[in-house]
């Protein structure tokens, strides 16, 4: 195994690199993390962009292979190092997950917009969702009642990737006192005290202090 690199945002605010950072963490694999300042740019500098193409965090490196975009970091690391997996075995049930990622990068807007990470991360919004955002965080709602069965602690039986990322994405309205079903609140929650994601939260503070 090649030493492995992951570029992150200095802030430790991503949601995107949070997700990489994760995948790390459950496969055990050792790996030095980077802090990049997006406040000041320091994506768009020419050696930066050029490295992981998008200019966006999270980047991945490992030896002289450079990669961006959450996503494909967390197949690649799936198909290069499968155990432990981050995903569900069972094809249909990976595509339903991969799916649900797909559909939380690329949707929500309002809600992602109006409840950014800094209140799941640093502190609560006071100003309150309007229409368009009530309508993402009900259709956000309606998706993962959908997708998480009663009693159920993870989306497919054992956990994956894709729970972090929606758990997340609830928590931008649970930690800002949205109206959220309490089933739902409480599986946001469990999912936050993964150790995984624990390792993440414990470098946010230090950043944020």
């Amino acid at each position: 195994m090649s030493n492995l690199e992951l570029y992150v945002d200095s802030r430790f605010l991503s949601p995107y690199a949070l997700s990489a950072f994760v995948v790390l963490q459950e496969k055990g694999l050792p790996f030095t993390w980077h802090g990049v300042d997006l406040d000041n740019g320091a994506n768009l500098l020419p050696d930066y962009a050029s490295a992981s193409l998008t200019a966006r965090v999270p980047l991945l490196v490992e030896g002289d292979f450079h990669l961006s975009e959450s996503s494909a970091i967390a197949e690649y690391l799936e198909a290069r190092y499968p155990a432990p997996a981050v995903y569900p075995q069972d094809p249909q049930q990976r595509a339903r997950a991969r799916q649900l990622q797909a559909w939380l990068r690329s949707d929500l807007l309002p809600l992602r917009q109006q409840r950014t990470t800094e209140v799941v991360f640093l502190q609560p919004s006071p100003a309150p969702l309007d229409a368009a955002g009530q309508q993402a965080a009900a259709k956000l709602i309606r998706v993962a009642e959908a997708c998480l069965a009663p009693g159920a602690a993870n989306l497919f039986g054992e956990w994956c990737i894709a729970d972090t990322e929606l758990a997340l994405m609830l928590l931008r309205l649970v930690n800002n006192g949205d109206p959220v079903p309490p089933a739902l609140a409480d599986y946001a929650r469990q999912q936050w005290q993964r150790p995984s994601v624990q390792a993440w939260l414990a470098q946010q503070h230090l950043a944020a202090n």
